[in-house]
């Protein structure tokens, strides 16, 4: 474990880059539209100015550290070592790959290696080599939603699966859960506050990973809780019109995907049963071929023909199976996770309006606004702030994910049809009148 894993964990930045106001609403039309006020209470429970602009803290209260590696200014200070479309230097690289399968006498599982390249001074190395396992990766997930609740943390791929249905040992499946388990990391490894987390950096450097998870690190043990959102039973009476329609949008979102994720599974059912038929249909024309002197190059042809076919429809299956679906369901789990964040700003506004109204109510001349009250307006802050600034980051990879999907899905239909064509092509010389020899 590498010494930057064993220190005192450090501050967490809450807006990055951007100021409140400067951030752009992820569902706007235009990206120069300005954002309205960052929270919007009832009238009646505003602060005064002086309590408002006070420099945001932490979830638990600490004062935000603006010279943090997570921002943006830091990282360009840094030994570049490749910039990515956006612009922004990267200095830590992690890929998973080298899947292995280990038999045990009470278990059987899939081991991933991955392997980590940074010149970011929190690692004592340039390069780490670890092996993984899915159940390392969901405990990663969990740690990273413990301490960073205001951020949106990435989905992992479903770990059930129907037995009798799926193998999870067949090559295919393991392969599929390996790419999404890499652009799991990947979506860790280019967030600006997810990828300094410590949890990140000891499942990245840890050579026993069970042993860190049995004994813990006291100081982010009492971070993680200190974090936790309890609101009591708190009602949110309004949620703010720039959440809300991000609420809205997200339910649309993801119900048009699933409706779309479970088109394309009849579809490539349909296809798998179509090519059952096909493998059947093809060699007839082969048998009776055989019996027939005269029309045997034709018919040869054409049982070609349709074998060709038949492998151009299987490589166009494999394609969705592989690459179409697993987007989908990552951005459908993606659309789910962002809508729990969502739920906890509500829950912490919730609670600092309740705490707002009560302090307003004490009849006194000049009421003195608690300090729980104060950290409690420095949280729904904190939680605009990450949220829509996380937003913002998953619009665009999403952008750039499903236009790179969909030009990759009609590049594949476009090889699809073009081999069956010729395919069908090739066939027309053997069909045609030949000349007789005299």
């Amino acid at each position: 474990m590498s010494g930057g894993a064993a220190g005192a964990p450090k501050p967490l930045p809450s807006s990055g880059p951007k100021s409140l106001r400067e951030m752009p609403h992820p569902l706007a039309t235009s990206s120069s539209e300005e954002m309205g006020p960052a929270l919007t209470p009832s009238p009646d429970l505003l602060l005064p100015r002086s309590i408002a602009d006070k420099d945001l803290s932490l979830p638990n209260g600490t004062p935000v550290d603006t010279s943090s590696p997570a921002s943006s200014s830091s990282l360009l200070n840094r030994l570049q070592l490749d910039d990515d479309l956006d612009g922004e230097t990267r200095d830590l690289f992690v890929t998973v790959d080298d899947p292995k399968k280990h038999v045990c006498t009470m278990e059987t599982y899939i081991t991933y290696r991955v392997t980590t390249k940074t010149t970011r001074a929190e690692f004592d190395l340039p390069e780490y080599s670890v092996r993984r396992r899915y159940q390392d990766f969901d405990w990663l997930r969990n740690k990273l939603e413990e301490s960073q609740p205001t951020h949106l943390i990435p989905p992992l791929p479903e770990k059930f699966v129907v037995k009798g249905v799926v193998d999870r040992f067949s090559e295919e499946f393991v392969e599929t859960r390996r790419k999404a388990l890499d652009k799991f990391l990947k979506r860790i490894t280019d967030h600006p506050v997810l990828s300094f987390n410590e949890h990140f950096n000891v499942f990245l450097t840890a050579k026993d990973l069970n042993a860190y998870k049995k004994q813990g690190m006291a100081l982010l043990s009492k971070m993680g809780e200190s974090v936790k959102y309890v609101t009591g039973g708190y009602k949110l009476r309004s949620r703010p019109l720039e959440f809300a329609a991000i609420g809205e949008y997200l339910d649309t979102f993801s119900l048009k995907l699933g409706t779309i994720d479970r088109i394309a599974q009849r579809i490539i059912k349909e296809q798998l049963e179509y090519l059952v038929e096909l493998r059947e249909y093809g060699p007839v024309y082969s048998t009776w071929g055989a019996l027939e002197v005269e029309l045997s190059e034709p018919l040869e042809g054409l049982s070609a023909c349709i074998g060709n076919c038949c492998t151009a429809l299987e490589e166009l299956s494999e394609d969705m199976t592989e690459d179409f679906l697993p987007v989908l369901r990552e951005y459908i789990l993606y659309s789910e996770s962002m809508k729990n964040v969502l739920k906890k700003r509500d829950q912490v506004q919730a609670e600092y309006e309740a705490k707002l109204e009560a302090v307003a109510l004490k009849k006194e001349d000049r009421p003195k606004v608690p300090t729980d009250v104060e950290k409690c307006q420095d949280r729904v802050e904190c939680f605009n702030a990450d949220l829509k600034a996380d937003m913002e980051r998953w619009q665009n990879n999403k952008r750039q994910d499903f236009r790179q999907l969909l030009m990759g899905m009609a590049d594949k239909n476009i090889q699809y049809y073009e081999k069956c064509l010729t395919a069908w092509e090739s066939i027309i010389p053997l069909l045609q009148d030949k000349p007789e020899t005299k």
